[in-house]
């Protein structure tokens, strides 16, 4: 699988010339592809305020992973009916992730790089706790429509003995309003055909002859209309189930069942709506409630929004998509926008911890080319950046690792985040100066196809 590496290395003319070595390298052997990284000049501050930014956005930077990855896996159960088209809804600023990681930009508007840098994290933690909130609200909603529905349509579904009969029987099949008479639902083996219609007459006193009926049936038995006097009932019942015939429980209230027909109905719209504003049709023939029709509007294929709409512009435009999928495009986008951009901020925050005062690094991002090629990339990055610091060139550690949320959504747990085991005080914060080491942060590539 393809990566995203992010690296740091001193802005000297010395390590410039290094960088050049290793586009260089890189290249002629294609190794990797690689771009300038720009990240803005933020206020510093104290070393104790960046050593403790560094474990604050270590923790954001997990969390904001695991906000989106949940957030990509909502998209996949909403679009169940679609979901070849998952990857064209998850997008960041109207691009595929990997244009959007690969052409990053720091957002002024949103984030100003003016601020001090706890207030910048402050603005991302609280956009992205907000969103979560909001998920968690939408998502819980979601689940228990679901829910619902999948408890009306277990009702339809399964043999005579346990399935709703409120869309086999119809008025017809009973006697109604009768102050003597009443019809009851008896479930006959199919190889007890012949001895119900040879006795059930004679099973108790005052049973209408010729009144039964067969109405429904399934793999195992049939379901049988009887009438008698309201009166035997329970001697009817009794002889029976002495003969292995079982009544059901069953009364006929056109209310209710209309009043079920239409719960169902219901349901399986607003469930079809949280994905698209059409409502969803009962096929005529299936196992759901029959003569209860639906309007049907086919599904579209909206056109993809173009590269550089903002987020609040597709949502308005997002006729056609249902309130909880466009939700879910909406802010995934600001939540994986808001992940790179706490990329950028852990790479500025370990540079200067790492390199000291003033500011002066330079990030590259490299996109390895192929997975067989990252153990000879990173003997290069550890061949050219050695002058920086032996020891550490010899064993680059990851700050981070960031992934295809696509990907992660099928499997979870695949993206561990390891904190780099020391921060040297750099000069100018209140420690002696250090032989600075590179910094890296890899990120897998988001690719649509989730390889």
């Amino acid at each position: 699988m393809s990566e995203f590496w992010l690296i740091s290395a001193p802005g000297d003319k010395e390590n410039l010339q290094a960088l050049e070595r290793m586009n260089s390298v890189t290249s002629k052997s294609n190794l990797s592809h690689n771009t300038k990284f720009a990240i803005p000049d933020f206020k510093v501050g104290t070393l104790d305020t960046l050593v403790g930014l560094s474990d604050e956005l270590g923790k954001l930077d997990t969390f904001a992973e695991s906000l989106i990855k949940r957030m990509a896996q909502s998209v996949v159960e909403v679009m169940e009916d679609s979901k070849g088209k998952v990857h064209e809804n998850l997008l960041a600023n109207g691009v595929d992730l990997t244009s959007f990681v690969t052409h990053f930009e720091w957002d002024m508007a949103k984030y100003p790089a003016k601020q001090p840098l706890v207030s910048v994290v402050d603005t991302l933690a609280k956009q992205l706790a907000q969103i979560e909130t909001d998920l968690k609200s939408r998502t819980a909603a979601y689940s228990i429509l679901k829910a619902n529905l999948e408890n009306l349509e277990k009702k339809s579904t399964g043999n005579l003995f346990t399935r709703t009969l409120s869309d086999i029987v119809s008025k017809e099949d009973f006697v109604l309003d009768s102050e003597y008479l009443i019809t009851l639902l008896v479930i006959v083996p199919k190889s007890s055909y012949a001895q119900w219609q040879k006795t059930y007459e004679s099973l108790s006193d005052m049973v209408v002859p010729r009144s039964t009926k067969l109405i429904a049936e399934d793999n195992e038995a049939g379901l049988f209309t009887v009438t008698l006097f309201r009166k035997v009932t329970e001697d009817f019942k009794v002889k029976a189930k002495e003969s292995k015939f079982i009544v059901r429980e069953f009364y006929y209230d056109e209310k209710e069942i209309r009043r079920e027909r239409e719960e169902m109905t219901r349901l399986l719209s607003d469930k079809k709506q949280q994905y698209q504003t059409s409502c969803v049709a009962l096929k005529k023939g299936s196992a759901t409630y029959r003569d209860h029709k639906v309007k049907v509007t086919p599904l579209g294929n909206p056109d993809r929004p173009a590269a550089g709409q903002t987020d609040r512009d597709r949502e308005s435009e997002g006729e056609g998509e249902g309130p909880l999928l466009r939700w879910l495009k909406v802010n995934f986008s600001e939540a994986f926008i808001a992940w790179i951009h706490i990329k950028a901020l852990r790479v500025f925050v370990e540079s200067v911890l790492r390199y000291g005062l003033p500011v002066n690094f330079q990030a590259v991002l490299l996109q390895p080319q192929k997975k067989s090629a990252t153990k000879r990339l990173r003997e290069v990055l550890n061949s050219v950046f050695r002058h920086l610091d032996e020891v550490a060139a010899a064993s680059i550690l990851d700050v981070g690792l960031c992934g295809n949320p696509w990907t992660t959504a099928q499997q979870p747990g695949l993206f561990p985040v390891r904190v780099l085991p020391h921060r040297p005080q750099p000069p100018g914060l209140g420690g002696q100066p250090v032989s600075p080491q590179p910094t890296l942060l890899t990120a897998r590539r988001p690719s649509p196809s989730g390889s």
